[in-house]
Order: C-alpha cells, then sequence, then structure tokens
C-alpha cells in the first residue's frame, strides 16, 4: 500500500441473469454501478444455502490496509429472501460484521440485495472517494456477503458489473466466454475476486507496457477529463523499464499479467493499493501533464508494483488470514511488507529512469529528514510502529512527529539501505540487496499462490546471502528509542543528510500538490491553505512558543499572512541577522495569540551531501541492471 490523502466511495450489488456454465456452488454477484455519480451501488446476489442456521460475512480485516477497515457503516438497505419470502435477519451483538439468519426447509439459495453508500469526502483507503461523475473504483470486498466457516480461496464467485453507457473498464478479471461487452467474469475464488479491483470510466485508455512478451502488463487509466490521459512517450518508456527492471531485480513474477488500474482525478481518494495482478493507483487529475505532479507522485506505481512479489506473494505469516474475518491480522512485520517495498519502489524508480538519481537523492534525504526529526522516536521505537498499524493508519496527522504513525514506510526504507549497504560492504561489493531479492522471491515463477514467511525465515534468508548475525542487526534498528534516525545507510552509500536553504524540485512540488508550506526543519511547523498550521514539530522553537496544530497563523512580525504568501519565509530568513524572535498573531479557536518565536538559524530544506573520500554506492545502487 501507498499512502496519501484519500477521499471518498461508493457501492452497490446486483444479481447476474442466469449463466449456462454456473456451477451449483458458486456465488452469483452482479453489481449496478449505473448510479455511481451519486455514490450509490445498487446490490444483488445469489448465495447456495442449506436450510438451517446460517452466518453471513461482511469482510472486515482489508489485504493491503492491514486493518479491520472494512466499511461497514455504509451497508444498507440489506434484504434477504428466498422463495419469494422475506427473510428475518439479526447483526452478530459481539461480531457486527456477522449477520444470523434461518434459511427454512426446502430451501436451496438465497438472494440478498443491498446498496453501498460510498462515501463523498474524507477517509483512509477503502473509505475514501471512489465516484465522480465520469468515472469509478470498485473494490469488491465493499459489495458482498459470504459464508462463514469456509476458506476465502474455497468459495466461488461469479461476478458481473452494470456500468454507464460508453463507459470502458479495466480490472485483472477475465471475461467469461460469451459475455458480449466483457462485463461479466469468469468464475474465482473470493479470495481473487477481492484481489481484483475493477476501475470504469467515461474517458479511458489502455498502454501496452510489454510490447511482444508473453506475460502481457498494461497500464489502464481513467480520468475526469480525455485530456488528463495524455500520458508522454517517455512516460510510457519509464513504465515499461520498470517491469524490465522489476524481472532483473527478482529473477521472475508473479502473474499470468499484471495491470496497473490508475485513476486520475482531484475528486477521489488519492493513494494504492496491492494486488497479485494489478494495482489500484489514485492520483491527481495532471499526474501526466504537470512534471511537478508527476515528481511528486512518481514513487506511487513503482511502490505497488513491488508488492506483486513483496506483501502479496511473500507475505509476513501475521498478515495472512483464512478468510476476511478471522482475528487478527498482525502486522508486527510491516517493516518488512512496506518498509522494503518502499526501498525497493523508489529504487526501481531510479533504475527504470521514471525518477534521476538526482531526484531519487532527493525523495531519500526529505525521507531521511523526516524520521531524524522524530523526538517519538524516544519512546515509541519502530516495531511498536508496526505492532499498532491497525491503530496508527486511522490516527489523526497532528503532532505526527511526537506519536508517530506508519513510520514503518519511511524509517523502514532506511533500514533496508542499511542492510543493503552493509551486505555491500562485508562482502566488498561482491553482493547486494539485489541477490537477496533473487533468493526470497524468484521461486515458483508465474504462480501468485501465497508464501508466508517468519522473522526467523527472513533472516536465514539474508544469512544465505551473506553470514552475519542479521537477527541482532534487525532487532537493534527495530527496538532502538535513540533520538535520531539510522542513517548508516546513507553514509555508506557515500552521503550525508544535511539542510539546504533552497528547497529541491521534489520538496517543491510536494508542497504545491499538498498545498502547505513545510518549515518543520526550521522553525519548526507546517501551514496548510489559509494559514491552518497542519502539525508542529515537538520540541522545535514554534512548539517552545506555544504553537499547537489547528491554531490558523494570521500575521508574522505584524504583516498579514494573505497579503504575502512569502512573508513568513521573510521573517525566518530576515531573523538570521536580528536579535529579536519572530512574532506570529494566530487563532486558536476564538481567541488570538502572539506568540514570540526565538529562531535564527534560517530557512532548512533536506538535502543529501557528497562524503568526501567516500565511494558513490547509493549511486551503484540506483543504476540500471
Amino acid at each position: 500500500m501507498h499512502l496519501s490523502r484519500p477521499a471518498p466511495l461508493l457501492l452497490v450489488l446486483s444479481i447476474l441473469a442466469a449463466s449456462p456454465a454456473r456451477a451449483a456452488g458458486d456465488i452469483i454477484l452482479d453489481v449496478d454501478l449505473t448510479d455511481s455519480a451519486r455514490q450509490l451501488f445498487h446490490a444483488h446476489e445469489v448465495i447456495p444455502v442449506r436450510s438451517g442456521s446460517l452466518t453471513l460475512y461482511y469482510p472486515k480485516w482489508i489485504p493491503g490496509e492491514h486493518a479491520p477497515s472494512g466499511p461497514l457503516e455504509n451497508l444498507v438497505g440489506l434484504k434477504f429472501s428466498a422463495g419469494g419470502k422475506t427473510l428475518s435477519w439479526r447483526r452478530d451483538p459481539v461480531n457486527m460484521f456477522a449477520i444470523n439468519l434461518d434459511v427454512p426447509k426446502g430451501v436451496s439459495s438465497l438472494e440478498v440485495n443491498f446498496d453501498f453508500l460510498s462515501p463523498t469526502d474524507g477517509g483512509m483507503f477503502g473509505q475514501s472517494a471512489s465516484a465522480t461523475q465520469d468515472l469509478v473504483d470498485l473494490e469488491w470486498n465493499q459489495v458482498l456477503l459470504y459464508p462463514a466457516g469456509a476458506a476465502a480461496k474455497d468459495i466461488v464467485f461469479e461476478a458481473g458489473v452494470k456500468l454507464p453507457a460508453g463507459w470502458q473498464f479495466a480490472t485483472a478479471l477475465e471475461p467469461a466466454a460469451g459475455a458480449a461487452d466483457g462485463s461479466r467474469f469468469k468464475p474465482v475464488s473470493l479470495e481473487n475476486l477481492v484481489d481484483s479491483p475493477l476501475i470504469a470510466g467515461r474517458y479511458f485508455r489502455r498502454v501496452d507496457l510489454a510490447p511482444g512478451d508473453k506475460v502481457p502488463v498494461s497500464l489502464d487509466v481513467v480520468a475526469d477529463t480525455a485530456d488528463d490521459l495524455a500520458i508522454t512517450p517517455e512516460e510510457t518508456q519509464g513504465l515499461g523499464n520498470l517491469v524490465k527492471q522489476a524481472y532483473t531485480l527478482f529473477g521472475g513474477h508473479h502473474y499470468s499479467h499484471y495491470d496497473f488500474l490508475l485513476t486520475l482525478s482531484a475528486n477521489t481518494g488519492h493513494f494504492g493499493l496491492e494486488h497479485h495482478q494489478s494495482s489500484d493507483n489514485r492520483s491527481w487529475p495532471d499526474f501526466f501533464t504537470d512534471p511537478g505532479t508527476a515528481l511528486a507522485g512518481a514513487h506511487l506505481m513503482p511502490h505497488e508494483y513491488v508488492h506483486s512479489w513483496n506483501g502479496k506473494f511473500r507475505r509476513p505469516a501475521g498478515l495472512w488470514t483464512p478468510d476476511y474475518n478471522s482475528e487478527p491480522m498482525k502486522g508486527d512485520m510491516l517493516w518488512v511488507y512496506e518498509g522494503l517495498t518502499e526501498y525497493l519502489g523508489n529504487v526501481l524508480a531510479a533504475r527504470s529512469g521514471i525518477l534521476t538519481q538526482a531526484q531519487y537523492r532527493d525523495q531519500l534525504a526529505t525521507d531521511a529528514a523526516f524520521m531524524d526529526n522524530r523526538p517519538g522516536r524516544t519512546w515509541r521505537p519502530l516495531q511498536d510502529t508496526a505492532d499498532e498499524a491497525q491503530i496508527l493508519y486511522y490516527a489523526p496527522r497532528s503532532w505526527e512527529s511526537w506519536r508517530r504513525v506508519q513510520d514503518f514506510y519511511r524509517e523502514g526504507e532506511l533500514l533496508w539501505l542499511d542492510v543493503d549497504t552493509k551486505i555491500r560492504e562485508l562482502s566488498v561489493g561482491q553482493r547486494s540487496l539485489d541477490d537477496f531479492a533473487r533468493v526470497f522471491y524468484s521461486m515458483d515463477d508465474g504462480s501468485y499462490a501465497v508464501k508466508t514467511f517468519t522473522f526467523d525465515e527472513l533472516v536465514a534468508a539474508l544469512k544465505q546471502v551473506q553470514d552475519y548475525d542479521w537477527a541482532a542487526f534487525l532487532k537493534a534498528r527495530l527496538e532502538s528509542t535513540q533520538l535520531h534516525a539510522p542513517l548508516d545507510g546513507i553514509a555508506r552509500g557515500g552521503y550525508r543528510l544535511s539542510y539546504s536553504d533552497t528547497p529541491s524540485e521534489y520538496f517543491k512540488a510536494n508542497e504545491k500538490l499538498r498545498k502547505s508550506m513545510n518549515m518543520m526543519f526550521s522553525i519548526g511547523f507546517m501551514l496548510g491553505p489559509k494559514g491552518q498550521v497542519m502539525d508542529v514539530l515537538w520540541g522545535s522553537p514554534a512548539f517552545k512558543a506555544g504553537l499547537g496544530p489547528g491554531m490558523q497563523l494570521v500575521a508574522v512580525n505584524g504583516r498579514a499572512l494573505d497579503a504575502d504568501k512569502d512573508v513568513l519565509k521573510d521573517a525566518i530568513v530576515a531573523a538570521k541577522t536580528a536579535l529579536t524572535p519572530i512574532h506570529l498573531l494566530v487563532r486558536n479557536q476564538d481567541q488570538y495569540l502572539t506568540l514570540d518565536v526565538d529562531y535564527h538559524d534560517g530557512l532548512k530544506y533536506p538535502v543529501l551531501e557528497r562524503l568526501p573520500g567516500t565511494a558513490p554506492v547509493l549511486d551503484a545502487i540506483t543504476n540500471a541492471r
């Protein structure tokens, strides 16, 4: 999964007409998306049943979201019928994702109707917006019920969708034989169905990223306007190179075909969610048309693509469950699942030319600076951010530097750079994490059956590549409560984290995209639209002056913020040679406060500097293979 800012979503189910190839035990599911512009998905299921007590589940633990995040609150209008009669039902008072009912004698199938109210704003991942007037994203787990008592791999669904006239769609599911428009799909297990989201829209484009290959790889894009589909030949080449570089890194693949599903809209959530044979990528509308947006979002698809190997095929044992309601998914190894994916995804972005090496270093510098300015590291070790992931994914973003949230992404990236450069150092440049990738992921080429692993098995694979006490190495970093982040990998890479008074293009692109002003590494806070204080660095000069998240900055040194957007930066620069503090006028709820910030070190933006007398190992890591 890749984090960003999500938004609303909607869904509905409908039942399919009888299929001549239907198996007696298959669940029939149809999703009517013709009302998706109003955030309504309508639904009907036909479930084979026997008489007696029956429990149906609504999926709770969603793969890739690492949390009990199934949007149960949006399941409405639920009705059950059999033999033309309506059946009563009751929700389990302890497990509210379970529905209990009694099936009358002589009944062999149960009809289920309900609506899914797709969110209209806010939320994370599947709890964010997924539909506009011109497109829709469908996650099947949101629009189905399934019988308790069987593994997801053993429950078979025959699914289909009804779309607005003229819309095109893409999914990893394969069309059923004889389906005129392809919107009815071959029977698959519940596991594969949930693993195969669908995107559809009025404006659609498909790009072949592996022309001539036996294994198809495509980029499928939906957008709110035709202009937003304008991918350049250079961008196409970069994604094509990504496929080739991934094959070189991993020594194989784990899909029969792969679809990068990409939604471009200002009105949906912005994130990524991984699947075996596809990825659900959602970004801003000008992803292909604005260089800054492309730079800020460059890591999205490489990250999700790496997940096909790391997270989907090879998965920490605690994150695999037989169905979507078994308790719980354990996130203790998300520093592998997400952290290693973050590292390899960013490296592959550079190797494929999606990022230049300089842009890769700027991104790494930004990630490192955020983690190196995390006072919360003194009380919460990295391991605990993974252990509490199911809560921290949905935690507020205020006081993030003290609370710590999903730091297993960025600090996990630093950890795996540490591992990579350590292998290179111990082997005198003869081996690297690339060798580990081939050892750990290259088996069962083409298969996407999950192979779980434990901490001990991970350590054994590292030891197979390079003899070393990797268990102690990893635990020291996972359990550390030192103030500063582990930056040894950057140093072994021939660089050091430093700060400049000029932001990198990568840094500026992120500020522009998120409509923010990031002063976290200088005065110590981040400013959002209209002067909103989005966050404050714990222990920073702004923190000591009394500034807090949620306040609104009104003026700086007597100059109104609205009159000149650079007044804050101007004041920080001027304070370098002044003995007086920076005066902030802020509004806190219904009161105005004047805060004096004693800061005189100027603007600070993260950058990587070359370490004199060292080899540029980081550049070697990001060279194309």
